[in-house]
């Protein structure tokens, strides 16, 4: 295997941040090497690479150690953005501003839906129903065009869709009953793409003086 200095990002299979990252990563085609991170079991590099100890953190060939998964998906797709997935000018706010919403109250709407027995007081049917304004709002753009801006997919399409999975998945029954056309086709077309399974591959958690693993790797191309 190749001796060449790579960036190094510490991921977590099923954590949507890092997920948003591998993939505006693999459609940069940028190669780095993977550490797969086990949260209950953090590795001593991944602890002095970033303080925070969250996944995503990217360490470039430099040593600037990038810590915010949209920084991750900035930093590769103005590198080279071979999908032109960088948004036009007369839509980058738009974009910036329909990402900050799931980041901010739908994501903390699925942390108490998802996660209701860590915080006092909560009911998660409350929860999970005050998220529905938002993925309406999204279904609504997806009856209208197959991606949230347009006909081909944007870095607000793969920022979000990651969460919206995790949405999913809590119930997915009661999810797919419910009046989202639009927002049920993009979630589906995006778990049964070649894209979703390669970003998904089972990694062993990596450990001090392990092989390298590359991503994207040969079994995930």
């Amino acid at each position: 295997m190749s001796s060449k200095i790579l960036p190094i990002l510490y991921s977590f299979r099923r954590c949507p941040y890092a997920m948003r990252s591998r993939l505006a990563l693999m459609s940069s085609e940028c190669t780095c090497e993977l550490r797969e991170i086990v949260l209950r079991d953090k590795a001593p590099e991944f602890v002095a690479a970033s303080a925070k100890a969250t996944v995503p953190v990217l360490v470039l060939e430099d040593g600037t150690v990038l810590e915010e998964s949209l920084d991750i998906m900035f930093w590769a797709l103005e590198a080279h953005d071979p999908e032109n997935l960088l948004p036009q000018a007369e839509d980058a706010g738009a974009m910036r501003d329909l990402v900050a919403l799931s980041d901010g109250s739908f994501k903390d709407r699925l942390d108490r839906y998802k996660y209701s027995n860590r915080y006092e007081g909560v009911d998660s049917l409350r929860e999970r129903n005050g998220a529905c304004d938002f993925l309406a709002g999204l279904d609504a753009r997806l009856q209208a065009s197959p991606w949230l801006f347009g006909r081909q997919p944007k870095y607000a399409d793969f920022a979000i869709l990651p969460f919206v999975r995790q949405f999913a998945f809590v119930d997915r029954t009661w999810f797919d009953a419910q009046p989202w056309p639009g927002l049920h086709a993009w979630l589906q077309g995006f778990l049964a793409s070649k894209r979703f399974a390669a970003i998904m591959v089972k990694y062993q958690q990596w450990r001090t003086g392990d092989a390298r693993t590359i991503f994207p790797s040969d079994i995930a191309a």
